[in-house]
């Protein structure tokens, strides 16, 4: 299993009206991380022929982020299942060490071209 990761610094346009991150931008970054994940490792060719959709996505929050703060943001793909994946992310505090905010996700593979989901094919799956 592959952990694919980035760091991001916390801005001014993160932050709500209570100054710590708003709940909205952590599921943006979820996703982020969950498209920089594929965009890194498909070839031109898989990223012709598919796409992800979500199917379901829980979210939990365990602790606040603020200005400034740098946080690690992990995901990896624990789960395989003939058209789709579990993605698992996790945001973390670099200097605390806190975890902040963990996610799971079901993806489905869709093919582009039936706009259908797909099977996983060897290819995808060596990607995670």
């Amino acid at each position: 299993m592959q952990i694919f990761e980035k760091t991001i610094t916390v801005t001014i346009d993160d932050i709500d009206d209570l100054n710590h991150v708003n709940n909205v931008r952590y599921v943006q970054w979820v996703q982020d991380i969950a498209k920089a994940h594929w965009l890194a490792y498909a070839t031109e060719d898989l990223l012709e022929k598919y796409s992800w959709f979500l199917v379901n996505h829980f979210i939990e929050y365990k602790n606040q982020a603020l200005l400034g703060d740098k946080l690690l943001l992990k995901t990896f793909v624990p789960l395989i299942e003939n058209v789709s994946t579990t993605r698992h992310v996790e945001i973390i505090n670099i200097k605390t060490n806190q975890l902040i905010v963990k996610s799971e996700a079901k993806w489905c593979l869709i093919d582009n071209n039936t706009q259908r989901p797909t099977r996983i094919v060897s290819e995808i799956n060596q990607l995670f």
